[in-house]
Formats: C-alpha cells, sequence, structure tokens
C-alpha cells in the first residue's frame, strides 16, 4: 500500500520500499499572456493596469489615438510591470521617428501593423516591417493572421497554407501570429487542430515563434466562456509548441453586428465571471510556464475513434512511457522537449465531459502538477480521469 506525505514544498511517495524526493519545476522566465483589445485609451489609469496585471495578464494591445495617449499608457504600464505593443497613428505615418521615440521605453515589447492581412497587402507590410527593424531590432513586429477558416476573397490565395506560407515567405516579422476561434456552442470548429498543425509547422520550418489564442468574449455564435474551454484552448496551443497566449478580448467592445458580451470587463468597466476565469487559467500558465517556454515539439499526437482533421494518430510511445490509452472524445498527446528535459503533455479535447486516462511509466518518469511541483508517476493508480479540457504533464530526463 502506498502512503503521501507531505512536507513543506516537497511531495514525497513511498513506493517499492523506498522515498523518492519530487521538487519542483525552476522558473524559466515569463510567458507573455497578451490582451487584444486591451484597456481603452479613456480608461488609461494605474488602477486599470493594475487590475490587468492581477489578472494573469503582462502584456497589453490597445490602439491608441495618437502617441501622446501611448506615451502615458507606456509609463503608467513600467509601473505595473506590463509590457505594450505600440499602436498609434504615427507608427504608420512616420515609422521611424515614431520607433525612435519610443524603442528606449523599458515597457515596450513590439510594434502593431495590422490584424489579418490579405496575400494584396504584403508586399506593404514588408516594407513597413523592415523599416521598423532597420531603427529597432530588439523588439517584435506584430501583426495577426487569418484563421483556416477564412475564405479565398479574405486570404488572396488558393488554400490556407499557400497563404501562410507566403506571409512567412514575404513578411519579416519576429514571430508568427494567428487567430482561430474553436468553441462554437457545445462543439468544437473541425478546422482547429488542422491550423494548430499548419502554423507549429510553419513556426518551426522558419525558425520562429508563434503565438496562439483564446476566445474570451462572447459574441455571435460563440458563448461566454468556461474554464473548462479556456483550459482546452490555451494547453491545446502550448501543445503544439505557442510561446505566448493571447485573448480576444479583454475589455468588452461594442459593436451592434456581434453583440460582444461577457469579456473579462464589460464596455463600462465592470468586471465579469470570465475575469476571474481567465484569473484562474493564468495562474496555470505561469505554474507550468517551465515546461513550455523554450520548448520544442518533437511529435503531436491523437487519440480517440474520431481524430480532428489534419492531424496524426498516436502510434509510438516516447521514452519511458509504457502504455497509454484514453476514452471517451480522445486527446492531444504532445512529445516536447528542452535540453535534457522531455515532458508528455496530454490534453482532454472535450470541454464537456472528463475523460480517462490509463498511463503507465517506470519509475523515472514524474507527474508535473499544476503548481509546478513533480510527483513520481508511479504514485498515482493506473487510470485516472482528466476534467473537460484540462491537461496532464509527464516528465523525464533524457
Amino acid at each position: 500500500m502506498r502512503t503521501l506525505l507531505l512536507l513543506p514544498l516537497v511531495l514525497v511517495c513511498f513506493g517499492s520500499g523506498s522515498v523518492q524526493s519530487q521538487g519542483r519545476l525552476k522558473s524559466s522566465g515569463e510567458l507573455p499572456v497578451l490582451a487584444w483589445y486591451g484597456i481603452p485609451s479613456e480608461e488609461t489609469s494605474l488602477a486599470r493596469y493594475r487590475e490587468l496585471k492581477e489578472s494573469g495578464i503582462n502584456m497589453n494591445l490597445t490602439v491608441f489615438p495618437d502617441a501622446g495617449a501611448m506615451l502615458k499608457a507606456l509609463d503608467i504600464a513600467r509601473k505595473t510591470g506590463l509590457k505594450m505593443i505600440v499602436a498609434c497613428p504615427e507608427l504608420k505615418a512616420n515609422p521611424r521617428e515614431t520607433v525612435n521615440r519610443f524603442m528606449k521605453h523599458p515597457a515596450v515589447a513590439g510594434y502593431l501593423l495590422r490584424d489579418e492581412p490579405s496575400r494584396s497587402d504584403f508586399a506593404e507590410l514588408s516594407e513597413w516591417t523592415k523599416k521598423i527593424r532597420t531603427t529597432d531590432d530588439s523588439h517584435f513586429c506584430y501583426l495577426n493572421l487569418f484563421p483556416n477558416y477564412a475564405n479565398e476573397q479574405q486570404l488572396g490565395t488558393k488554400t490556407y497554407q499557400e497563404h501562410v506560407d507566403q506571409f512567412v515567405a514575404e513578411v519579416p516579422v519576429q514571430i508568427l501570429s494567428f487567430d482561430h476561434y474553436p468553441v462554437t456552442g457545445d462543439s468544437l470548429r473541425p478546422g482547429w487542430y488542422e491550423n494548430l498543425e499548419i502554423i507549429s509547422a510553419a513556426a518551426r520550418k522558419a525558425g520562429k515563434p508563434f503565438w496562439a489564442f483564446a476566445l474570451a468574449v462572447a459574441h455571435g455564435p460563440y458563448p461566454v466562456a468556461t474554464i473548462p474551454q479556456l483550459r482546452l484552448q490555451v494547453f491545446s496551443d502550448l501543445a503544439y509548441g505557442a510561446q505566448g497566449i493571447q485573448y480576444f478580448t479583454y475589455w468588452t467592445p461594442v459593436d451592434t453586428t456581434w453583440k460582444f458580451n461577457h469579456g473579462p470587463i464589460t464596455a463600462d468597466g465592470k468586471r465579469t465571471e470570465v475575469y476571474d476565469r481567465i484569473k484562474l487559467v493564468n495562474s496555470e500558465i505561469r505554474s507550468l510556464t517551465p515546461v513550455f517556454l523554450g520548448s520544442e515539439v518533437v511529435a503531436v499526437w491523437h487519440t480517440g475513434s474520431k481524430l480532428p482533421r489534419g492531424t496524426k494518430p498516436l502510434t509510438i510511445l516516447p521514452g519511458p512511457i509504457q502504455k497509454l490509452e484514453t476514452e471517451g472524445t480522445g486527446a492531444v498527446v504532445s512529445h516536447l522537449q528542452k535540453g535534457a528535459e522531455n515532458f508528455l503533455v496530454i490534453v482532454n479535447r472535450d470541454f464537456l465531459k472528463s475523460m480517462k486516462l490509463t498511463l503507465v511509466a517506470d519509475a523515472s518518469v514524474k507527474r508535473v502538477m499544476k503548481d509546478g511541483s513533480l510527483v513520481r508517476a508511479d504514485c498515482y493508480i493506473g487510470t485516472i480521469e482528466v476534467d473537460p479540457g484540462d491537461v496532464v504533464i509527464y516528465r523525464w530526463d533524457k
């Protein structure tokens, strides 16, 4: 019979007649977590920026009416430890002059070009990027690509793959970013994981990181964000190698067509339940950052009787994993590597129902808990339940 003994900051498991000290993952920096459509210019204040930081978000994106308003926000962001993506009309009109004005500010993370460009925009964006980078190459140029459910007219290319390939070849931004909002009603868009496959592969081929989204504001067919929905999105993104998480949106936009509602902060500045939900998920991201930040994707597979479009079935087991089976809808199974560390990331693809996971591994494998602590995997029974949309992570050394 196994017994768990709790000690300060260390978990031990008695098994096979020995005591194993488990330890904790070491901090490896801060994963970017971006508020897209963040705090409006007219709401710029120390209190609002502290509220944003307390949600677990560490970067803000707001389009400001002018460079003066941008500078005011940067100064306040500096006091709270937030980073900002510069976004104001002067960046387009006078890029070199504007970049020179802001590039030494400690709160600057990068520069916004535009959102969801078509193929016909790439040449202009390339020139704009080069102007910025010849002035300041220490901060990134940022823009966001369409999802793969955009139509041919929006993309300006015959296929989504062609759109991504042409963008990477022509526009020299330092990171790739794309949006895709997979949860519609009680189901997932069929092409979401295929979109992650395409972007993740393009980023690896180009030697660049990519950022991905989670939807935090209800509108149109998209429901009020729940914790399982948010977990499914961010942990699937991270399992595919994303090096930044973005929330669309933080502040709730006013729009009569989409009828946005229940963002983390309402249009009139009140918190909703979604604020607390992203705060919880962000605390998990922060604790698990040593798993994801700087890790490289070895392979991503899927389990289940019906695999998502464009994905690969789990046919081999990495390293010391001897058995892995799931019941229900199935899971994302990702093998990540960072130096000598290996991680197996398993995400329940169902955000409505729990999933049974059976895993057998040798004694070298540890389970990574949500707080970043490590517990020997064989301290747990062979089959466990994974909550809807949630993640289970295992670690071993080469």
